[in-house]
């Protein structure tokens, strides 16, 4: 096999599939991008068998073949070479010669016959959806994905499409680790197959790579569902991922229901002043405590041994005074997502679960449990 195609073009095409291969592997051809070259173009391909990628560039193929390298170190050499052609060509006992310019690097592959199989894909199960409303969602979730491996039906998130009585349909995703909960919504535009009525559980992994895809630019892609996995299209790049095995929880039985003590705060005064506090905060004192009365919160941090701290801030509020405790980073995240300049706080009292939402915005809600006092 032999080809010769851009510097910056391979760079990129290497890069992109950086976050599928596998680091640490007791199958090392996961570790190994395969490159597939073919009449007038190549192919690159990764896999952890949980997610995976394929895409196609053009290429000057003087000879069609495929290889298996090391993705890392192929993709550390192709960045560090000069900004010229590069002609790749693969030798006898699977090595491979790289050359660029006056620059030459003999590698070892393996045999691709090793490699996964990766499925082909039947693009009229896909269907259009936006690029931004993905990114979005996705950024509003993201954060609440349980990371303890033994919770696997947590390990990602779930996506649903509900429909309104009025027959419009709501794109919705979830994200639990038994501590907080988010959940945000989108108008969903097309037709919603059996999957998505039923709802999947993505995984992490693949969640974090689809985002990516999403944010490379604007538009649509295509997205849809074969085989048990969740499939990705966008030009000439195809993303597969494995969905959960496993039933996510009843979110909205976690919802709570009678927090009728609501403060709107400024979401950037409120940001600032948390991070203050955070700052004394530590792993043994994380908690951050929040005293709400008619018109103030008074936020206070108190570490034993770094010390203490306190700031008040103005709100709207008409209830009785509560004391709340929170994990400083719960908080941090959600605001972090928020896109309204105010958010509506929703208590019911010192120990039940905290809802915070955009001020006048119904896109996205998250549940916070709070810390003992």
């Amino acid at each position: 096999m032999e080809f010769i195609i851009d510097k910056e073009l391979f760079l990129k095409s290497l890069q992109k599939i950086q976050g599928i291969v596998e680091k640490r592997t007791s199958m090392p051809i996961l570790s190994n991008v395969l490159i597939e070259a073919t009449e007038s173009s190549i192919h690159i391909t990764a896999t952890d068998l949980e997610v995976g990628m394929k895409s196609t560039y053009p290429a000057d193929v003087t000879s069609t073949g495929k290889i298996t390298v090391g993705a890392k170190k192929l993709y550390e050499i192709v960045k560090e070479l000069p900004n010229q052609k590069i002609t790749f060509s693969t030798k006898d006992n699977d090595w491979v010669e790289i050359t660029c310019g006056k620059v030459q690097f003999n590698i070892v592959g393996l045999s691709p016959e090793e490699f996964p199989y990766f499925p082909a894909v039947k693009e009229e199960r896909l269907f259009e959806i936006e690029s931004s409303l993905l990114k979005n969602m996705i950024e509003k979730t993201f954060y609440a994905i349980c990371n303890d491996e033994t919770k696997y039906n947590l390990n990602g998130l779930f996506t649903k499409v509900e429909v309104a009585p009025n027959g419009e349909q709501i794109l919705k995703m979830v994200a639990t680790d038994g501590h907080r909960l988010s959940i945000s919504n989108g108008a969903f535009k097309g037709t919603a197959g059996p999957e998505l009525l039923k709802g999947v559980i993505l995984p992490k992994k693949g969640i974090f790579e689809m985002k990516k895809i999403a944010e490379e630019e604007e538009g649509n892609l295509m997205f849809g569902f074969m085989d048990n996995s969740a499939v990705i299209k966008r030009g000439d790049s195809y993303m597969v991922m494995r969905l959960v095995d496993g039933d996510f929880p009843d979110y909205n039985r976690v919802i709570p229901t009678a927090n009728d003590r609501v403060i709107t705060v400024n979401k950037e005064d409120f940001t600032h002043s948390v991070r203050r506090m955070a700052i004394l905060s530590s792993e043994k004192f994380k908690g951050i405590m929040l005293e709400i009365s008619a018109s103030s919160i008074k936020i206070s941090s108190s570490n034993p041994e770094l010390g203490d701290a306190r700031e008040d801030i103005d709100v709207t509020y008409g209830g009785k005074p509560i004391a709340v405790r929170f994990n400083a980073r719960y908080l941090l995240d959600v605001l972090a997502v928020a896109e309204t300049e105010n958010v509506d706080m929703k208590f019911r009292d010192e120990l039940s679960p905290s809802i915070i939402v955009p001020n006048k915005s119904d896109s996205f809600l998250a549940v916070i449990m709070p810390m003992r006092l």
